[in-house]
């Protein structure tokens, strides 16, 4: 959050780092001026017109009401309030008008998962009206935090020795621990990510229904998804089967794809050229390639995206909702 506020243009007066009291006193860089972290209080919220909160739920169930009564609009990136009547869940390219309508003065963004796949599918929306999304998701490590890094990293080189020449063995390799995942991630993808909810659905399939309806303003849109987990550091990545209520050709989304903002159109499977996680860490846009009309129907398309889950799925999309807010200044 700090690196994507040095870089962006400077619409803020003051920066103000907020943490709790262990980090107080702690000293940051933004924008070439060292900050100091200030502890977590009622107080500290005073003066402050935009609060970006970056914290577990129960702190911005908590904390986020403390903040807006101060004063503050607060932009929440945690799930506390993303299914909330009251809450917006906004991402600038498709529904920013929802981010006036705040009556609790709370914006909330949406999952990092939505987040890889919505800025696409809202520009076909738009003009080819989306009806039902069947969706792979393939997550990356970093999804579940740091210690998923750490994870998978410890993973990978307790693997990287395995040589027993038994291809069956090697991809059984010993791991002792698994961190915040079921089972091993090296070597090996999970179809599981979140937690258990109803039906068998977990909860990250959950949110990729529920936000997608939300974002787009359409609550009878049917939504399928399973989430995988795999030995990737960052980057989501999505296989999407989109039907529309009007008929699409692969030409006509390639075209809306290539001028919608906040995409990249990457597309040219003859020469293998398509998005991969290695090749969009680190960037911005949604990525997308392999765009396809169903063989089965002229109404479906379908299509392989990918997003960098840390920055446009977390950072970057809270930072756009604060300077969507700051131009009402």
């Amino acid at each position: 959050m700090l690196d994507i506020l040095s870089k962006r243009e400077n619409v803020y007066g003051e920066i103000r780092l907020i943490a709790s009291a262990r980090s107080a006193g702690k000293k940051l860089s933004c924008r070439g001026e060292e900050l100091t972290v200030v502890a977590l209080s009622p107080e500290a919220f005073d003066g402050i017109d935009i609060a970006m909160f970056d914290v577990p739920d129960e702190i911005s169930a908590k904390w986020a009401p403390i903040a807006a009564a101060r004063g503050a609009i607060v932009v929440d990136n945690s799930g506390a309030f993303r299914m909330d009547p009251e809450v917006p869940l906004v991402v600038p390219e498709v529904n920013p008008d929802d981010a006036k309508k705040r009556p609790k003065g709370i914006i909330s963004n949406p999952n990092c998962t939505t987040l890889s796949m919505i800025v696409a599918m809202g520009a076909l929306s738009r003009v080819f009206g989306l009806k039902e999304l069947v969706v792979a998701s393939y997550q990356a490590a970093s999804g579940a935090g740091k210690s998923g890094i750490d994870t998978l990293r410890a993973q990978i080189t307790a693997v990287s020795g395995t040589t027993s020449g038994d291809i069956a063995d090697d991809s059984k390799a010993y791991i002792k621990e698994n961190g915040p995942f079921p089972k091993p991630l090296a070597l090996n993808v999970i179809p599981w990510a979140g937690s258990l909810k109803e039906a068998g659905y977990s909860s990250e399939e959950l949110k990729v229904r529920n936000e997608s309806r939300k974002i787009l303003g359409a609550p009878n849109l049917k939504v399928s998804a399973t989430c995988v987990r795999v030995p990737v550091l960052t980057t989501h990545s999505l296989a999407v089967h989109a039907i529309f209520e009007k008929e699409v050709t692969r030409e006509a989304a390639q075209d809306v794809l290539r001028n919608a903002a906040g995409v990249k159109l990457v597309d040219d499977p003859e020469n293998y050229i398509f998005p991969t996680p290695a090749e969009v860490v680190g960037t911005d846009p949604t990525w997308v390639g392999r765009v396809r009309q169903s063989l089965d129907d002229k109404h479906a398309l379908d299509l392989f995206l990918c997003g960098d889950n840390l920055r446009k799925g977390a950072a970057l999309n809270t930072a756009q909702i604060a300077e969507l807010i700051a131009k009402e200044f």
